[in-house]
This record gives C-alpha cells, structure tokens and sequence, in this order.
C-alpha cells in the first residue's frame, strides 16, 4: 500500500467540499495503513518499507491532517453557523459533536505520534505499548467511520445547497491559503 503526501488530487480548492471529501480518503487511507502495520507487526522491528509507510502517514496526521480540521473549524462550520434558515440551524448539534470529535482525535493523534515515534527510535514497542497504539488507531477508525459519515451525507450536501458561490470560493481560498498557495480565479 503506497500512499504519499501531496499525491494528485480529484479536486481542486475551485471545489472546496470535494476537496474536503478527497481528505477524507486520504485519512481514510493513512488510518488503515497505520492499523495494518500495528496489527502485523506488534510492535517489532519493521522493514524499511513499512518503516517508510509509518513515517509518511505519522507526518500525514501531524502535519497535513490538521489543515483539513481547520478548513473544517474556521471556515466551513462557522459559514454554516451564521445562517440563520431552518436547515441551517437544525445542523448546530452536529456541528458542535463533530467539534468534539476534532478535539478527541487530535488528543488520539498526538498519542499515535509519540508511541509511532518511538517504535521508529527505539525499533521496537513493548507489548503494553503496541496495544495501546492499536487500540486507539481502532478507536480512530471508529469514530472517523461515523464523524465522515456526518460530513459526507449530512453538512457537505447542506453546505453546498445554502452557501453562495462567494463563500464557497472564499472558503477554497482559506484553504490553500492554509497550505501557503495562492489559487487563481
């Protein structure tokens, strides 16, 4: 399973909810990559491929990953916040339970990130310590079934029939500005 970082996407920032959902397979991708690896390997010694596909997918959560939270925090759900028509108010519950889901996987994540850290460091992860990681890559994956579910079928579709071409737009713009790129019109 070969994943790399800034591979091709299937959207662009002109289409910043596709480009939202593409993330979505991408930590889809990552997590299980992570739980493969965890599962086969207990925590011993990796070959370089896998150690390879560690790292990219621990540099994955810790450096792409929280962009997607932010498209998400600071420019998608407070647009959706402000509406004020029916459809858009019935969403607040959602919105504010997939913030805790944002908070809770950060927490998780940082986790993964010191244990698949030091199972690179030190080679090796003590049993205790494999199936604490295991453990909440599962959990990940979990709550990411359910939180991109969400998204998917419920806030995107709404964010795409009430938000106007400007704030959709603007919000792409918020997005690459994120990764320091500058998208034309």
């Amino acid at each position: 399973m070969t994943i790399s970082i800034g591979q091709e996407l299937e959207s662009d920032f002109h289409n910043p909810l596709g480009l939202l959902s593409d993330c979505h397979r991408r930590i889809e991708r990552f997590l299980s990559c992570l739980i493969t690896i965890s599962e086969e390997a207990h925590g011993g010694e990796l070959n370089d491929t896998l150690r390879q596909q560690l790292e990219t997918a621990l540099r994955y959560f810790r450096e792409a990953a929280p962009k997607h939270t932010f498209d998400e925090e600071e420019s998608l759900f407070p647009r959706l916040k402000a509406r004020k028509d029916y459809e858009s108010e019935a969403i607040f519950t959602l919105l504010d339970r997939l913030h805790v889901d944002h908070t809770e996987a950060d927490k998780q994540h940082r986790r993964v990130d010191e244990l698949g850290c030091k199972w690179r460091a030190e080679k090796r992860l003590s049993p205790d310590d494999a199936g604490q990681l295991l453990e909440l890559l599962r959990a990940l994956g979990t709550t990411y079934e359910r939180h991109i579910a969400v998204e998917e079928n419920e806030v995107f579709p709404l964010a795409g029939r009430v938000l106007g071409l400007y704030e959709l737009e603007t919000i792409g713009q918020e997005m690459a500005a994120r990764r320091g790129l500058v998208i034309q019109k």
